[in-house]
């Protein structure tokens, strides 16, 4: 879909992700469109699976969420026919902010938040590792986020 993505589509991904709760009048304006083309546009973009949700930006530490860790994971070979068993089960659970499945040492690295440390240490212990398949558990606890999660580039 990127190949067919014009400058006006960019516009309005770069304007979208400044500010989703930008009503359609304020986009158009920003994007120097009429409102019922912006629209147009914007539907589009949904339904090509360009744009896939909106959502607000809650701050962790405001929902008592003071530990992030990445966490790797490995499966056990004699498991790799259950991967996507094993990847559902995962999945379900709310402290796993994202999930990506990884090249190297470990299969998957698993982005995880915790009120704190004794709660993150129940998690990856009675819930994470306890999940059929699992090998391997590695955690790294982030000190301080340098750099918050950003717009995609839009080019």
């Amino acid at each position: 879909m990127a190949s067919t993505l014009d400058e006006i589509d960019r516009k309005i991904l770069r304007a979208l992700q400044a500010d989703g709760r930008a009503t359609n009048v304020e986009l158009a304006a920003t994007v120097h469109l009429s409102a019922p083309q912006c629209y147009r546009r914007v539907r589009a973009l949904e339904e090509g699976g360009v744009i896939r949700g909106y959502a607000a930006q809650v701050d962790a530490d405001a929902l008592g969420l003071a530990v992030t860790a990445y966490v790797s994971v490995s499966i056990a070979g004699d498991q790799f026919g259950r991967v996507r068993e094993i990847e559902a089960q995962i999945s379900t659970y709310p402290q796993i902010l994202e999930c990506q499945a990884v090249s190297g040492d470990y299969d998957y690295l698993l982005k995880v938040v915790a009120r704190d440390l004794k709660s993150l240490s129940t998690f990856l212990t009675d819930r994470l590792m306890q999940v059929s398949g699992i090998d391997d558990v590695r955690s790294m606890i982030c000190l301080e986020e340098i750099k918050p999660p950003s717009p995609l580039p839009v080019e």
